[in-house]
Formats: C-alpha cells, sequence, structure tokens
C-alpha cells in the first residue's frame, strides 16, 4: 500500500494554526450559559488557561486539558509526535506533571493507508515514552480530515500551579522555544523548506515543555503559560489581561527559527495570523521598528510552542538555567511587565 500520502492535502489547516480566532472564540465564551463552579475547581475557563485543575486535597490538584489538530506536515510519525507533544506540554504549562493520557483520532480510513494512520499513532506514543506515561485509553472516529491529539491528565501540588495570570510589575518575561512554527509550516507547504528548516521545525514542535513542572516550585515564578495558537502576541495579552498589568515586548530579544524572518519578509504566512491580529491588534502597540514580516512572526500561531514565564527580575538566573539544563538553549528574555492597563507593546 503507498505510504507516500501527503497528510496536509486532506487538512484546511494545520496544527493550531487551525484553532478559531480569539474574537471569534471570545464572542462564543462570553455567550455561554454559566455552569457550577465548585470550590475545588481552582482553575477554569475564565482566564484562557491551558489547563482546567481540581484540587483533590491540600497537596494535590488534577490537571486536565485536551489538545488535537489536523497536519501540519506530511510525515505521519512526526505529525503524531506533535500533537502529542502540544497536548501533553499543557500540563507543564500549569507547572505540574503529567500521569497518562487518552488518544484522540479522526481518520478518512478509506483514504489514508493504515500504515500511515499507525505511523501517526506510534510519533505520539514516542512522545508519551519520553514523557514518562502511557497511553491508556481513547476515541476513533471516521472523520473528513484527519486528527490527532490527547486528552493529558497530570498532577500538581496547588502550592506549586501557576496560571497566565499573576504577573507583577517588575516582572522579566523568558521565552523558552523560538517563534516561526506557522511560517516554516507554510513555507514546507509551498515546497520552499529545506532540509535543516524541517528539522530545526521538528526539534522544536517536539520538545516536551518538561521546565515547567520545576518552575511550578519557583515562588518568585509568578505566571506561566505556553504559546501556541494565539502567537506570542495572543498569549502575551492573556498575561497582560490576567494579572492587571501591561507587558513590554523587546523585538531584538525574542528568539526565531531559522529562516523564519527570511519567509515573513517574502510574505509566506498563515491566515491564522492575520485573524488572530483581528481578534487582539486594538491592544497591541508596534514601535516603528515592527514592520510586517516582524508582526507576522508576533502573531504566528505556534504550535507546541514554548514556555512564557513572568517572574521576578531576581529570579532570571534561575529560570533560565533550569531551561538551559533541559536543553532549551534558545530560552531567552524577552521583555518586561509594567503597571498599566492590560495592553502589550513591542518595541
Amino acid at each position: 500500500m503507498d505510504m507516500q500520502v501527503r497528510l496536509t492535502q486532506f487538512s484546511h489547516g494545520g496544527g493550531c494554526g487551525c484553532k478559531i480566532a480569539p474574537g471569534v472564540l471570545e464572542q462564543i465564551l462570553a455567550k455561554a450559559a454559566p455552569g457550577m463552579i465548585p470550590k475545588d475547581l481552582l482553575v477554569g475557563i475564565e482566564t484562557s488557561d491551558d489547563a482546567a485543575v481540581y484540587r483533590i486535597n491540600d497537596r494535590q490538584a488534577i490537571v486536565a486539558t485536551t489538545d488535537f489538530f489536523m497536519p501540519i506536515v506530511d510525515d505521519p510519525f512526526d505529525f503524531g509526535a506533535i500533537a502529542a507533544t502540544n497536548a501533553i506540554s499543557d500540563v507543564y504549562a500549569m507547572g505540574g506533571q503529567p500521569l497518562f493520557a487518552l488518544a484522540l483520532v479522526g481518520m478518512p480510513v478509506n483514504q489514508i493507508p493504515l500504515e500511515v494512520i499507525r505511523k501517526i499513532l506510534e510519533g505520539g506514543e514516542s512522545v508519551c515514552a519520553r514523557a514518562g506515561i502511557p497511553i491508556a485509553g481513547g476515541h476513533t472516529i471516521d472523520s473528513v480530515e484527519p486528527i490527532y491529539g490527547l486528552v493529558a491528565i497530570g498532577l500538581v501540588d496547588p502550592r506549586n500551579l501557576k496560571r497566565n495570570s499573576g504577573a507583577k510589575p517588575g516582572d522579566k518575561l523568558i521565552l523558552g522555544k523560538p517563534l516561526g512554527v506557522g511560517i516554516l509550516s507554510a513555507a514546507l507547504k509551498k515546497g520552499r523548506l529545506d532540509d535543516a528548516g524541517y528539522k530545526a521545525m521538528i526539534a522544536a514542535t517536539t520538545q516536551l515543555n518538561t521546565p515547567g513542572t520545576a518552575l511550578g516550585a519557583i515562588e518568585a515564578v509568578h505566571a506561566l503559560t505556553d504559546v501556541t495558537g494565539f502567537g506570542l502576541l495572543g498569549h502575551a495579552l492573556e498575561i497582560a489581561k490576567g494579572s492587571h498589568a501591561r507587558v513590554r515586548l523587546d523585538w531584538d530579544k525574542v528568539p526565531l527559527l531559522p529562516s523564519a524572518l527570511e519567509f515573513a519578509r517574502e510574505g509566506v504566512a498563515t491566515g491564522a495570523s492575520g485573524r488572530n491580529w483581528s481578534g487582539y491588534g486594538e491592544r497591541i502597540e508596534l514601535g516603528k521598528r515592527v514592520g510586517d514580516a516582524e508582526k507576522a512572526l508576533l502573531t504566528d500561531p505556534q504550535t507546541s510552542g514554548g514556555l512564557l514565564v513572568a517572574c521576578a527580575d531576581s529570579a532570571c538566573a534561575d529560570v533560565l538555567a533550569i531551561f538551559r539544563e533541559q536543553g532549551f538553549d534558545a530560552a531567552a528574555v524577552i521583555g518586561e511587565v509594567t503597571a498599566g492597563d492590560a495592553r502589550v507593546a513591542v518595541e
């Protein structure tokens, strides 16, 4: 059976670029009927955080999250690995430790060879093995487009729980991974991404955000999230809104994947980038040095993107040391939190 199927030809959008635009999502959730909120539900939907958290006792809370999407790449193993990494990383983004996962699988079974589907699942299993967790079950359907992801369940000590709110004026912002995944995936779809660029993209998107567990134990880490479908600006704005503060980013300090800026200058981008800007652009201030290419990268949807950390200035060295020890060589201080209204400024 032919194994040379192009997975991306089946999907109208890839990876976290498939997310509903932030402005539309906000309208949908705003009109949803309020549900019961038990006192032990420590984190729900109120600040668009990375996972739900439910307290069991004073020392343990369940972290529950789910993520799934359509192919960002054609290689089935890589697609499965990226999707699994993206889902599990939300547990780390809460300061937690993953326990197990459930697989979510939707495949056009009459159009994709079973061997290809098996490779997708193997990619996801390989990441779960690296995280030290089993895939304990799941659900499968026959669907029009290929969809794969996980429900990830973890544990966190409530004292170490980190949210995307809680940042304080004077905090520094640290980004764990370079930007540009969406732009490189768009270049891949156009047949313009070379082997080195592809390897860099896969290395970034399959690197589990394991530093999150250790960062959760640092009291001076005040806010934590991961950068995914809404781009760096969108997730920085979530920190600003949740913390009732202002965020300032230094464009020159933002790490980028190789060739991402060059592709952006040539107009290579995803449709999600424009939708992101439409959803939150009115709350963003761009400096004179930030042109269209830079704006495209700042709004670029990151599939399995890096952790975004707000910490006291005194904790920066410790936070960067944790990233370096776990192989995140691109981690960098990219800005700061200041007093003011909930906006993001880029200089």
